[in-house]
């Protein structure tokens, strides 16, 4: 099985590099000039697309072929009070730039549209900016020019007193959404209210892909093994949606999320790096049925941790573990 790495948006290596450099909007309204608040809302986006393309090529020159995107690219593109304002004209080359980049070497880029992104609200307004913010990173990834492989992922969202309600509203805010923000979505287990089974029912019902999070399934679940649910996980990436411009025969691989807890008393926040052990523990229960698996490192050192990872691993292969280094950033374990 052909294990990939990759990590969350930020560099803990390459100095001097944010792709999320942003503005609060006291000081947009401090400029006085909306156009011209305008113009530095959008020159602060070029610097963060720029940024982007710097790691995207540390990324390859690293063998990092999973990547998430920041979803701050574009400062303040959401807010209520800008709603009259289209960046992706004046950053059009940007975006096409980096999705140029990702699409020459074949990598896996993603989203994360942040917790406030619920499609389980009973809040008529808050299912309205859900669903822009849905959008938002749709147009990014479609401004990029990259393909449905390229997801947005999130949670079902909050239990409003009423787990199997709120589910059951998210089934039917998901139906209502147009095709072109469903085949982008991925939906993952959280850490405290719908547990993976929970989740894997609400994929199977409508069709989504699932992303098992082994650090939220630890913390949150019915007593259930990881690997025993991973059948059915994997069989939700062989749906319609997922396949959605897949070409024949074409891998494209499910994807996990790993992180370590920071400590006993913490045990739900992500530690700076990725203890080896249980990981590998899950990877080699899946092995002999999964040819290959994406994995994204959900750690506070970012690409850091993943080196650290990685040297983790090359110490395991040399044990003769059934594991071999392919490069930089993946490895093959064997059954």
């Amino acid at each position: 099985m052909i294990v990939r790495f990759g990590y969350v948006a930020m560099s803990t290596v390459i100095k001097d590099c944010s792709p999320s450099k942003t503005m609060t909007m006291a000081s947009f309204k401090r400029l006085g000039d909306r156009e011209a608040a305008l113009r530095r809302l959008e020159n602060l986006a070029r610097m963060n697309l720029h940024n982007t393309l710097r790691l995207m090529k540390h990324n390859v020159a690293s063998d990092i072929f999973v990547y998430r995107l920041t979803s701050k690219l574009i400062p303040l593109a959401t807010h209520p009070d800008l709603q009259d304002w289209n960046p992706f004209a004046a950053l059009a080359e940007e975006f096409a730039e980096v999705g140029q980049y990702v699409k020459k070497h074949g990598m896996r880029v993603s989203f994360h549209p942040d917790h406030f992104t619920v499609l389980s609200t009973p809040r008529p307004e808050v299912l309205v900016s859900s669903i822009r913010d849905l959008q938002h990173h749709t147009d990014m990834l479609n401004a990029m020019g990259l393909p449905a492989m390229a997801k947005n992922n999130i949670h079902i969202g909050g239990a409003y007193g009423d787990k199997p309600v709120a589910a059951k509203r998210f089934e039917e805010h998901f139906r209502a959404l147009p095709k072109a923000l469903q085949e982008r979505i991925t939906l993952e287990n959280d850490d405290k209210t719908f547990t993976a089974p929970e989740t894997l029912a609400v994929c199977q019902s409508v069709g989504l892909p699932m992303v098992l999070d082994i650090h939220h399934q630890w913390v949150n679940n019915e007593g259930e093994l990881p690997w025993e649910l991973w059948p059915d996980i994997q069989q939700t990436w062989r749906s319609e949606l997922a396949q959605k411009d897949v070409t024949s025969g074409e891998l494209f691989p499910p994807k996990i999320h790993v992180s370590s807890p920071r400590g006993p008393s913490d045990p739900r926040s992500h530690a700076d790096g990725v203890e080896p052990a249980p990981l590998v523990a899950f990877l080699k229960r899946i092995t002999a049925d999964t040819p290959a698996v994406d994995v994204m490192i959900e750690a506070k050192l970012k690409d850091g941790a993943l080196f650290g990872l990685m040297e983790a691993m090359k110490e395991l292969a040399d044990a003769g573990n059934g594991i071999s280094v392919l490069n930089g950033a993946s490895v093959n374990i064997e059954p």
